[in-house]
């Protein structure tokens, strides 16, 4: 078995490699995602290795990069589209849920849009204004579209293949202040492996209190769940991993024997990812609830300024305070 430690931005630079290997339908396209390798070097060393037809440097046109992909998956590719920041992609947002969500639909199966579109979001870097949003319900809530997100450089390694090699659209957002941590991955992993694109996962077992948690925030809840070990409560986390559809088993199972449950996510909580989740959680496990299901996440207000992000961005205090809360009904 051939495992490295890689840095979760690495591990997805490997995954792309070995997509564009075993597919030579597979192109990457995106604003400098050739020579310079990303914004974030995603792609470093794939124009160089497979050639600039199929690792694109495209011009600054959100909307131009998606359309051109709409097409070329028409046609039988297999495009993997890069927005540099999650507040570039509203240029695209109509081609996405116009004609990428709904072209399956609308061909009554007859065509199908093999499409990866590439976001990475969320804050955390000290970035500027529309570098740091976190779009992830607007996706969610469009049909024909699957929405996913990796946290650890295992699965950003096999979950972009999967990704790529899924015959639907798939919104593949990546925690950008996650990047560069290192975690160690399995290079002959299958695309089969442990767990499916869109399924959950226990990350840390636990006994006392359930929670709930997608992309950078889980690192966030582990490390929240390190320090109320300290106090002699044990946390469960979940890892999401998919959006849209959501699976919730493992999360049902978990919460009717810890009878309380808190869902983080860095998006602000109206209409959030979290909402649905908590949703879902209370009519499934009403009856095993000993507290409301409570959310932790960003404020309802635009993404703030770099100097005053840490106050908004939900972190281990503000974690482990909601767990308490559950305890206090």
């Amino acid at each position: 078995m051939a495992t490295e430690t890689l840095t979760l931005g690495k591990a997805l630079n490997n995954g792309l490699r070995k997509a564009l290997e075993n597919d030579q339908k597979v192109v990457i396209m995106g604003e400098d995602v050739g020579k310079l390798g990303g914004v974030f070097r995603i792609t470093d060393g794939l124009q160089k290795d497979f050639g600039d037809q199929r690792v694109i440097d495209t011009p600054l046109a959100e909307s131009g990069i998606i359309g051109t992909a709409v097409g070329l998956a028409i046609r039988g590719f297999r495009p993997v589209c890069e927005i540099q920041f999650d507040g570039f992609v509203y240029p695209a947002y109509d081609q996405i849920v116009s004609q990428v969500a709904k072209m399956h639909y609308r061909s009554q199966g007859k065509v199908r849009i093999p499409m990866v579109i590439r976001i990475p979001y969320g804050g955390g870097i000290g970035a500027v204004e529309h570098h740091s949003e976190s779009p992830e319900a607007y996706f969610a809530h469009t049909a024909g579209l699957k929405v996913v997100t990796c946290a650890n450089p295992q699965d950003a390694y096999v979950m972009i293949q999967q990704a790529v090699a899924s015959d639907d659209p798939v919104v593949f957002l990546e925690p950008k202040r996650r990047y560069w941590e290192k975690g160690q991955v399995d290079l002959d992993a299958p695309l089969s492996a442990a767990y499916p694109l869109h399924a959950s996962r226990v990350v840390r077992a636990g006994t006392d209190a359930t929670v709930l948690a997608y992309g950078p925030m889980v690192r966030t809840c582990l490390d929240a769940a390190t320090a109320a070990a300290e106090d002699g409560r044990e946390l469960e986390v979940i890892d999401l991993r998919s959006l849209s559809p959501l699976d919730l088993g493992s999360a049902y199972e978990s919460v009717r024997r810890t009878g309380r449950c808190v869902v983080v996510h860095e998006a602000p909580g109206n209409l959030g990812l979290g909402a649905e989740v908590a949703a879902r959680i209370t009519e499934e496990c009403f009856y095993s609830l000993e507290s409301p299901v409570l959310r932790v996440t960003g404020y309802d207000t635009p993404y703030p300024a770099a100097r005053v992000e840490e106050e908004y961005l939900p972190d281990l205090d503000r974690v482990l305070d909601a767990v308490d809360r559950t305890f206090g009904w």
